[in-house]
Formats: structure tokens, sequence, C-alpha cells
């Protein structure tokens, strides 16, 4: 059964991959637009799962010092901070809201 869900899967990805290539390609081709906001896409679902796994636990939402870091990291990148420092930002203020919380 492991073997039969393998080579489903792998079919269903090279699928998605060809009808991306034939399908999609040549409709972002025609609408500049649309072919910007799908290169929007990947970074938007990379950060909603950040976010997500920064506020919830167990379920349920968790406001705390994370999520100041979160907002910190935010506004760094919107301002086009070097990532480095983007990152050291976020651990910081976290950091310093925990040391006097």
């Amino acid at each position: 059964m492991t073997t039969v869900a393998i080579v489903a899967i792998t079919i269903g990805v090279w699928g998605q991959r060809l009808a991306g290539a034939f399908l999609v390609g040549p409709l972002l081709e025609k609408r500049p637009a649309l072919s910007r906001a799908a290169a929007l896409l990947p970074a938007a679902v990379v950060m909603a799962v950040i976010v997500q796994l920064t506020v919830t636990k167990a379920g349920s939402l968790t406001v705390d010092a994370r999520l100041a870091g979160m907002g910190v990291a935010a506004v760094l990148v919107w301002r086009k901070a070097p990532f480095l420092v983007v990152v050291l930002s976020a651990a910081a203020t976290a950091a310093l809201l925990r040391a006097f919380a």
C-alpha cells in the first residue's frame, strides 16, 4: 500500500508541474499583473506558516514576546533592512521583553 501511495503522489506532483508549465505559464506571460501577484505567493505562504507557529500554542492564541519580535521583524523587512539585522533585532526584542516581564 505504501508503494502505491508513493507512486500516486509522484504522479500528482509531476502532473502539477506539467500543468503549471503548460497551462499556467502561458497565462502568466499574457498578464504581467497576474505574474507579479503569483510571484508573491510563496513568500506569503511561508509567512503565514511562520505567524501561525508563532502565535498559537496547543491550538489557542498566545500573545507574548514572540509576537512583538515578529512585529519588529515585519517593520524591518518592510523597510528593507538586511536579513541579519532583521533576525537579530527580532531576537533581541523578544529576549528583552521576556527579561523584563
